[in-house]
This record gives structure tokens, C-alpha cells and sequence, in this order.
């Protein structure tokens, strides 16, 4: 799944914290920073998928997420039993 915006860009300081727990660019008070950290987390250990971004100054954004196929998810179980 992709999600694509027109906006300014990340720039490099905030893409390098996107992903971490309680980093946010909202004022105190007005964010917690944990969407982008739990989204994370639920992808990429939840669902053994990933959650990247690619940004261009003043071309936007587009957050990908890739999950994997039925057959991948079932070997990762089996593996797990092991």
C-alpha cells in the first residue's frame, strides 16, 4: 500500500527520528509522537512487513507499506515453532 501527499518534503533532521517513540514537530502538549513509531512496530514485528518513506524537498511524501504473502507468513510460523 502506498500513501503519496504533494507537501514540502521531510526534511533530513525529522526523517531521521520519524520512526521513534514519542518523536514529534508538534508543540508540547499537542502530540504524542507514537502514530508513526506504533504503525512501525505493528508492521514490521506484528506483521513481519515493512513501513518506509521516500520524501523529495517540495515534491512530498510516500509512506509504503509491504506486507507479506499468505505462504511467507505461515514459514515464518513454522520457523518460529523450531
Amino acid at each position: 500500500m502506498k500513501v503519496k501527499d504533494n507537501g514540502n518534503g521531510i526534511p533530513q533532521k525529522v526523517l531521521d527520528k520519524i520512526f521513534q517513540p514519542f518523536f514529534t514537530t508538534k508543540p508540547i502538549g499537542q502530540g504524542t509522537g507514537l502514530g508513526l513509531s506504533l504503525s512501525y512496530d505493528i508492521v514490521t514485528k506484528g506483521h513481519g512487513g515493512e513501513l518506509k518513506v521516500k520524501t523529495a524537498e517540495n515534491e512530498g511524501s510516500e509512506f509504503i507499506v509491504t506486507l507479506p504473502d499468505q505462504k511467507s507468513i505461515g514459514q515464518t510460523m513454522d520457523n518460529m515453532d523450531k
